[in-house]
């Protein structure tokens, strides 16, 4: 019913405002992106009815685009409510990433020369001509695009998709409501962590703190995505076992 969806968003959003709010209280927003991605998607899992989504996401919606507005407009405002002005010279360079190439554009400017430089097949492995900063990291797309190429980049891009694909079928596998809202979380935390960092490589999407699953440095990283990964095994694992117990 819908007084049941609404008690339900409720209580979905009275258990993650603390965490986000504390996140955001660290200045990272690319976290906060991350775990809204998550929110989302189980939201969705849990068939809510659209009677209540849609004019949910439509307000999202609004709300986002008065922040373009002042973005654009008015950043008076939104600097008076925390932004930083970071945040701001990171949106200018990504929307002309080619005008101020030596300043804060620089790196967005130097990671998309990369991967044009690499072309259809690459350079090959370790030919890394065009300094781009960080790019052991958050930039490492640039790098792969530079040493492998247009074809390097898709084959990458395809793994994760079958990667992605498997556990989609684990949530309809399994059958299993806990277990759904388990993969769903892993899922849309891996798919955000891709598009944005791939988008933000070759200048689609802005600039943030998102490091490339399994392939950018960095240990707590590594360490989370297996552990999500490890998440969705057991689940599969622990549904075979219990089928097969069934069976007997």
């Amino acid at each position: 019913t819908l007084n049941t969806d609404w008690k339900l968003l409720l209580q979905i959003g009275l258990w993650s405002l603390p965490l986000l709010v504390l996140i955001m209280a660290q200045n990272d927003l690319g976290t906060v992106l991350v775990y809204l991605a998550i929110i989302i998607g189980m939201t969705l899992m849990s068939g809510v009815s659209w009677k209540i989504l849609l004019p949910v996401f439509g307000v999202i919606g609004l709300i986002g685009g008065v922040l373009i507005y002042l973005v654009i407009y008015n950043r008076d405002i939104l600097l008076k409510v925390g932004f930083m002005p970071y945040q701001f010279s990171r949106i200018d360079s990504w929307l002309n990433p080619f005008e101020d190439s030596r300043g804060d554009a620089f790196q967005l400017a130097q990671s998309m020369k990369a991967i044009g430089s690499g072309r259809l097949f690459g350079k090959g492995l370790g030919m890394s001509e065009v300094y781009v900063p960080v790019r052991e990291s958050d930039m490492i797309f640039s790098t792969i695009g530079e040493n492998f190429g247009f074809i390097g980049g898709c084959i990458l891009i395809f793994v994760y998709f079958l990667l992605i694909y498997q556990m989609v079928r684990i949530c309809f596998d399994t059958k299993n409501e806990f277990y759904a809202y388990m993969s769903t979380g892993v899922i849309m935390m891996i798919l955000f962590h891709v598009l944005e960092n791939v988008g933000m490589t070759i200048g689609l999407l802005p600039i943030t703190g998102i490091p490339l699953p399994f392939i950018s440095q960095g240990g707590s990283a590594l360490l989370g995505n297996m552990m999500a990964i490890g998440l969705v095994m057991s689940m599969r694992y622990h549904y075979k076992s219990y089928m097969f117990s069934e069976e007997e």
